[in-house]
């Protein structure tokens, strides 16, 4: 396969990374941000909330995260490669999209959604971009060193949380009520602000977000060792052939063995731990950002083998698996447009209506329409519509759209 050719086990992992994202952020959709770590929050506190959080959380959480963001890796490398192979310079290509990519997820967190990930990742992959001529195996090492990293700065964090839970002090409240913003249980007051807000004007929930989303630059030193960490971890697989479907079939059985069952089995000990605190918010915090980081690393490497060995070799499935991850862009944010449609106050207006449970069903109309629009799409026109505008607004000129 020539250095041009399309990946089919790329596009495929891709794709299911960018609709199973969807299972983790939809809680983050259509109820206030707290609720996603904690269903105390809101959106329902009984039996069909905590078993819908304690699902997420075992076989979703982090890892579709994660896997969306190594993807990310792989395919910054490989255009950088394709730019050099070329002729061109795949160092300016790559800062000219990742430019673009920051102005575009801008316009996204502030005026569609706060969970906007396209900022950070524009961000990380300028400091990626150090490690674009290394190795596998400098790639693997340094991804491992970033999760020690992560996991270093977040038990910092975990201590503090734990060392303010008496507030016996004025300095202990604040640490401790800015976790439960976040990772506890919100004043109500705090929570139906909110709500008011996304059930709004279209001016009123972009006021909100500007002054209660976190910037990108105040999210990057917090995030962008785990981020970073799973974007080399990426590029470390492009490298070694692992997310191009170049190794061999035992290989990827013995990854999938070694890494889901292990996964599953901590998180699920993690969750139920979890629970069995009441949620309480530091132990939300601990599971959530600490102890599940080497298992979030350990899952979506498992994911991705077990994606690789049901797509080969291929079919009518995974060809439209293979589109929606070609379009990864636009129905990442199409995602948004449809989610804002059903929750903000310029659509329906059910943003903290539905309760946690009953939101998963509307992940499977999204994926069904992802699964169908994106490969009628690609039969005519060569990218995406927002893919086609973000090469267009990296080249200075319209790019060619037509097959």
């Amino acid at each position: 396969m020539t250095l041009d050719a399309r990946h089919p086990s790329l596009d495929v992992v891709r794709g299911v990374a960018v609709m199973g994202i969807l299972l983790a952020n939809i809680v983050a959709f259509g109820l206030p941000g707290a609720a996603y770590f904690s269903p105390l929050a809101w959106g329902g506190a009984g039996v069909a909330a905590k078993t819908a959080w304690l699902l997420n959380f075992v076989f979703v959480e982090g890892r579709m995260r994660g896997l969306f963001s190594a993807l990310f890796g792989a395919s910054m490398l490989l255009v950088i490669d394709r730019a050099d192979a070329r002729g061109e310079n795949g160092v300016a290509l790559h800062l000219r999209r990742m430019f673009w990519l920051f102005a575009i997820g801008y316009v996204h967190l502030y005026l569609f959604w706060w969970g906007d990930i396209l900022t950070h990742y524009a961000l990380c992959g300028v400091i990626a971009l150090f490690f674009h001529q290394a190795r596998a195996r400098t790639l693997l090492a340094f991804a491992l060193l970033m999760l020690l990293v992560s996991m270093v700065l977040n038990t910092a964090s975990a201590a503090a949380l734990f060392a303010a839970a008496d507030r016996t002090t004025p300095a202990d409240v604040a640490v401790w009520n800015g976790f439960a913003s976040a990772f506890g249980v919100p004043p109500r007051g705090e929570l139906l602000r909110e709500i008011a807000a996304m059930r709004g004007s279209f001016g009123e929930a972009a006021a909100w977000r500007w002054q209660h989303a976190t910037s990108p630059l105040t999210l990057l030193p917090i995030v962008a060792p785990d981020t970073l960490g799973a974007m080399l971890l990426g590029m470390a697989g492009l490298r070694s052939g692992f997310v191009t479907g170049r190794w061999s079939r035992a290989a990827y059985q013995r990854t999938a063995l070694a890494c889901v069952p292990l996964s599953w089995i901590g998180y699920a000990a993690i969750g139920w731990h979890t629970m069995a605190s009441g949620f309480d918010q530091r132990w939300v915090y601990t599971g959530s950002l600490v102890l599940s980081l080497p298992l979030r690393m350990i899952g979506y490497v498992g994911y991705a083998a077990v994606i690789i060995l049901l797509t080969q070799p291929g079919g009518r499935l995974a060809a439209r698996i293979a589109a929606t991850g070609r379009m990864a862009f636009s129905n990442y944010l199409g995602t948004t447009l449809l989610m804002d449609l059903i929750f903000t106050g310029w659509g329906l207006g059910q943003f903290g209506a539905i309760g946690r449970a009953w939101l998963y069903a509307l992940v499977p109309p999204v994926w069904a329409l992802m699964l169908v629009w994106s490969p009628a799409w690609l039969a005519r026109y060569r990218y995406g519509p927002l893919e086609w505008l973000w090469r267009s607004l990296v080249d200075g000129r319209p790019a060619a759209l037509r097959s």
